[in-house]
């Protein structure tokens, strides 16, 4: 998702496998398995009893989960598997975390051409040309990059966290830029460029599992307050000046943010209460990118004429990024990020399509080759994970997917 969502949106090699306790480690340790995995007297590896203890290890670690404790740690969100379907349960395990860490080539497209065209005014001395980038809107896009970022990596979803790396590091680029043009404060870029730093660090050293406990939840509890006072006020901005321009929904919010952090902290939230403000800052950042084609779609509405400056490319760029996410959420049954990829391949890139259809600004064949593609992509994704699950049918993938199992 990350600009998973609408622009592009990193981290090493998971050191947890979520599908297989045996692929992936080469060496094993009494720590980690039962006694009897091991010959008396010998601690030598027990094949057999090995075997055992790891299908019936995967039988646990395959249950899936609501959608609201999706953001824990090595989450037990998958859905049960029969031992007999497990090589091709786990191929589609492979396959989806490769479409997932796919999804950066498109979205880098997507940028790129902004940061070029960028360099060359720079060059050339036409720091005006910078002033068309909305550096405060550039902002919020990386403060959403950086908490999906962490909500990834405290997953250990590599391939979705390199995804919200690359979006942090390429708008980052734009906002340096724009720095440069004079269309940024620098104070603001100082600042920013903390808050960047801090947060690839301090990701990085949780992902490892080496950070302190307490410093990591610092960093949370400052991207869930960030987060939901960004949301209202962009909400709210994005219809002005048909309502008063104003900035009390983003001060509201922030009392309401500070408050609930401090109540989880406090021990007066339930233990359910504390697992809905651990998930603010995941679905704030969903919901920011969630809403970006919102704001397009009401730009639209106002001026159509506006519509021929979209790029066909572009939308079609925005819509692969997102889908290619599609059936690793869908597989993990993660509700945000499936929620957030879904709406970012229909309503920002898909929907941007039609529109540009409907004003005759791309052909009939570009429209019907997009409209194919995408259906078939989603009824393919809905259809192979229904198989490797051995379900009768994708309502119940569906169902698993809300409400979990």
């Amino acid at each position: 998702m990350a600009d998973s969502l609408s622009l592009p949106i990193a981290s090493i090699a998971a050191n947890y496998d979520h599908s297989s306790l045996l692929s992936r480690n080469s060496a094993f340790s009494s720590r980690l398995l039962p006694s009897k995995c091991f010959s008396s007297g010998k601690n030598k590896l027990n094949l057999s009893s090995l075997g055992q203890y790891s299908f019936h290890s995967l039988h646990h670690r395959v249950s899936t989960i609501r959608a609201l404790d999706s953001d824990v740690p090595h989450p037990l969100h998958k859905g049960s598997v029969d031992f007999k379907s497990k090589r091709s349960y786990e191929q589609w395990d492979s396959l989806t975390s490769t479409f997932s860490g796919a999804a950066n080539i498109p979205f880098l497209l997507l940028q790129l051409p902004q940061i070029i065209l960028n360099a060359r005014n720079l060059l050339a001395g036409n720091k005006t040309a910078l002033l068309a980038v909305p550096w405060l809107g550039m902002l919020t896009g990386l403060l959403g990059n950086l908490s999906l970022l962490s909500y990834f990596a405290k997953k250990k979803e590599k391939e979705a966290a390199v995804v919200q790396t690359l979006g942090v590091l390429s708008t980052y680029v734009v906002i340096s830029q724009l720095t440069m043009a004079e269309a940024m404060p620098l104070p603001h870029f100082v600042a920013t460029s903390v808050v960047v730093g801090s947060g690839l660090i301090l990701n990085l050293l949780n992902y490892y599992n080496i950070l302190n406990r307490r410093i990591w939840q610092i960093w949370e509890d400052f991207i869930t307050v960030g987060g939901l006072s960004v949301l209202p006020q962009i909400m709210w901005s994005t219809f002005v000046p048909y309502i008063p321009n104003s900035i009390l929904p983003g001060a509201i919010a922030f009392i309401l943010a500070v408050a609930a952090v401090t109540m989880a902290h406090t021990g007066k939230l339930s233990e359910k209460g504390v697992k809905f403000v651990g998930a603010i800052s995941g679905w704030t950042a969903t919901l920011l990118f969630m809403w970006m084609p919102v704001s397009q779609m009401w730009t639209n509405f106002l001026n159509p004429d506006n519509i021929k400056g979209l790029s066909a490319i572009s939308m079609l760029l925005a819509m692969t990024g997102n889908g290619l996410m599609i059936p690793r959420a869908l597989f993990i049954r993660d509700f945000m990020w499936f929620t957030g990829s879904t709406w970012g391949t229909v309503s920002y890139g898909y929907a941007n399509i039609v529109c540009l259809y409907i004003f005759n600004s791309i052909g009939r064949e570009f429209f019907i080759a997009a409209t194919v593609g995408l259906i078939s992509w989603l009824g393919i994704t809905l259809w192979r994970d229904t198989v490797v699950h051995e379900y009768d049918s994708p309502i119940r993938t569906l169902k698993e997917l809300v409400f979990g199992s």
